[in-house]
């Protein structure tokens, strides 16, 4: 039989964390680092699954045996999208899968998404089945919110499904339209840069769950099916509970942040873009740390220096409690945002920040 192989992107996120579940607005990117997945067929309804990440014996599974919760580890990822494509009423022939990866894993950038979304591209080409790609994205957030067991929203699935080379993409995570924004940072002399803090963080626990169900719990007094509907930050301040306001005034102002860098980047883009763009990132961050309290101390370091350094902004990316900080900042400035932020942490006897270059790429493909 013969071998396909496939590819997703990681991402990072512009603006919008927490608010994809909200049916707020996001701005990821897509990464030039992901998941790649070799992918054969079975005609025997099995699955079988290596990571060169995790070099042990493959995980073998039988297609029918798949339920949630039934795997666990790396592989539930992609046994869930196996999973969830037949439950949506797909075919799905057995294969055997091998994946390998260049993004860290817990460091926020979706290596989760990737892997699930270079599986599900595999699994469909394989079967024949022709599903078009904000469908698959469904299925495999579907993959990880039911199977994995993580409550996470649709922002890194469509990302690496839909996103293009050389532009953001501003997602309305309540219709699902999406706008494709020119970025090019290198092109304005300008470095986008991952840190990743070396704190990893994992989406299934009882913190990220519970900032959802606080959300769920503000929109509901604000009268409201989710809080991405609320327009004005002023509305909020009609909840008297303290703690659910800062939720929702972080949702509400995160959205609109990230509306405001797409607008500010359409063709033509703004007049001092960057400086712009910097200047919101570092609101962003605030409003994590500060109203929905999943900032880290690796990563409030990390902003605070950056900018000392010489950048534009900062703020951590993804779900919190670890993971990586976006910093945006002239191209000359970033051998010296590099060295600082390497000697602030070992000042504090934190393990060495890792950096990875965000270059904006396109969106997951077929390699082989």
């Amino acid at each position: 039989m013969s071998t396909e192989v496939w590819f997703a992107p990681g991402r990072a996120n512009l603006m919008g964390e927490h608010t994809d579940y909200n049916e707020g607005f996001v701005l990821p990117f897509a990464l030039a680092q992901g998941v790649t997945a070799t992918a054969t067929a079975r005609d025997d309804g099995m699955l079988s699954l290596r990571s060169r990440q995790k070099p042990t014996e493959p995980v073998t599974l039988s297609l029918d045996s798949l339920a949630p919760r039934s795997v666990t580890g790396w592989a539930a990822y992609p046994a869930g999208v196996a999973w969830a494509l037949r439950a949506a009423g797909f075919d799905v022939l057995g294969a055997s899968i091998d994946v390998d990866s260049d993004l860290p894993v817990g460091a926020g950038v979706s290596s989760s998404a990737a892997l699930e979304c270079s599986v599900a591209l595999a699994l469909c080409s394989l079967s024949g089945l022709p599903v078009p790609r904000e469908q698959l994205a469904a299925v495999a957030r579907r993959a990880e919110n039911e199977f994995v067991g993580a409550p996470t929203g649709i922002i890194d699935q469509s990302a690496a499904l839909l996103c293009q080379a050389d532009h953001a993409m501003l997602l309305d995570c309540r219709t699902l339209t999406t706008t494709q924004v020119p970025f090019q940072p290198s092109a304005a002399g300008v470095a986008a840069l991952i840190v990743d803090t070396r704190v990893t963080h994992a989406l299934v626990n009882g913190e990220y769950a519970a900032r959802r169900a606080e959300c769920e719990e503000a929109a509901r007094l604000l009268g409201v099916p989710a809080l991405g509907l609320v327009i004005d930050p002023v509305a909020v301040d009609g909840l008297a509970d303290p703690l659910l306001r800062r939720r929702a005034r972080h949702v509400v102002t995160d959205s609109i942040r990230a509306r405001a860098i797409a607008a500010a980047l359409q063709d033509p883009p703004a007049p001092d873009i960057y400086p712009f763009i910097g200047k919101l990132l570092t609101e962003g961050h605030a409003s994590l740390r500060d109203d929905f309290d999943v900032s880290w101390p690796q990563a409030d370091t990390a902003v605070g220096v950056a900018i000392e350094a010489g950048a534009y902004g900062a703020k951590m990316i993804g779900g919190g409690f670890g993971g990586s900080v976006l910093t945006l900042m002239p191209t000359e400035r970033a051998p010296e945002v590099r060295a600082d932020l390497a000697g602030a942490f070992a000042r504090r006897g934190w393990a060495p920040p890792e950096f990875l270059e965000a270059v904006p790429g396109p969106a997951a493909r077929r390699l082989a």
